[in-house]
């Protein structure tokens, strides 16, 4: 049976309030923080520690880019970029074929080769339109 229309529009409605809520509170989140910055940097001890940190991670960065500069490690970093990607393109693949599954076998759990019994989960988000 369908979902009345009622249950539709309320759903909606708690849908809009809570995006109204989120939106309220990362701006009153960015106020704070803005806050809690200046008051840190108005303490001396911590601005110079901050700035030591800068300087620290500064360092860091150069030495770090030396160590790329060998072959073997530039080696290194692309297979990790790309094993990142081939794991990132996998699990969106899992995602289209466990959403096919559960549609299919009409159920939310798959025993793997382990003999694991996994369950099928979704999450949902919220994000604006693209516009065309």
């Amino acid at each position: 049976e369908s979902p009345s229309a009622d249950t539709v529009l309320e759903l909606e409605n708690m849908i809009k309030t809570n995006v109204t809520a989120v939106d309220r509170n990362k701006a009153e989140l960015k106020k704070l923080k803005e806050m809690l910055e200046s008051a840190l940097l108005n303490d001396e001890p911590y601005r110079i520690a901050a700035e030591k940190a800068k300087e620290a991670a500064k360092e860091k960065g150069k030495a770090k880019a030396a160590v790329m500069q060998n072959p073997a490690t530039k080696q290194l970093d692309e297979k990790v970029k790309d094993l990142t990607t081939e794991n990132k393109e996998l699990n969106e693949a899992q995602s289209e074929y466990l959403r096919e599954y559960a549609k299919l076998s009409g159920t939310n759990e798959i025993e793997g080769e382990d003999g694991e019994v996994r369950e099928i989960i979704y999450v949902a988000k919220l994000v604006k339109k693209a516009k065309r």
